[in-house]
């Protein structure tokens, strides 16, 4: 799969302590077996000049006090508090100049964030997605993508998930609707 890297941004979603290191709040086996696939995708972009995304999510402490309904407290419990140890990019995955940290509050990494934005201003069509969790936020982060009209490829072996289970059904899901799905070794990024 030869990507332009003129049109092609790499997307990391959510590789954070709280999701990825074993003393985390959220932590998944299979959230910490991406870091590496993720982080060889990043230096593999980087090596090529395509643009490199990391999306962070973080909560303030109050933000689902006045909710409604929507409160992942409620189904999480408190997990990556702004300003947090767990909040943080693992280390593998420490952005370097020029990449873009986006902080989004909920599972979409395009909901109230600069994202679109900045994608549309750097020309972008083609996002390579990693990250975790499988069927929430790189599910609701690529699904959108692919509504606004982004190309979303998923890179199967460089997506965590908590069970085997739950990346199947995100990735047939993200192929039949929206999006590709690949392995990393198949992705091209040189131009």
């Amino acid at each position: 799969m030869h990507l332009d890297p003129d049109s092609t941004a790499v997307v990391v979603v959510d590789m954070q302590n709280g999701f990825c290191h074993p003393d985390g709040s959220l932590y998944a086996p299979g959230s910490e077996a991406a870091v590496s696939p993720c982080a060889s995708l990043v230096d593999r972009a980087h090596d090529a000049d395509v643009p490199v995304v990391f999306t962070r999510d973080v909560h303030p402490p109050e933000q689902f006090e006045d909710a409604h309904y929507y409160d992942e407290f409620d189904r999480w419990g408190e997990h990556v508090l702004e300003g947090s140890w767990e909040a943080e990019l693992v280390e593998e995955l420490d952005p370097t100049e020029g990449d873009l940290v986006v902080v989004k509050h909920t599972y979409d990494a395009f909901h109230q964030t600069q994202l679109e934005g900045w994608l549309e201003s750097h020309g972008i069509d083609d996002l390579v997605i990693c990250g975790t969790l499988a069927n929430v936020c790189v599910l609701h982060t690529a699904s959108s993508a692919g509504l606004r009209d982004y190309r979303p490829i998923l890179v199967e072996d460089a997506i965590g998930a908590i069970e085997d289970d739950h990346r199947e059904y995100a990735l047939d899901h993200a192929e039949f609707l929206f999006g590709e799905v690949t392995d990393s070794d198949a992705i091209e990024l040189a131009g």
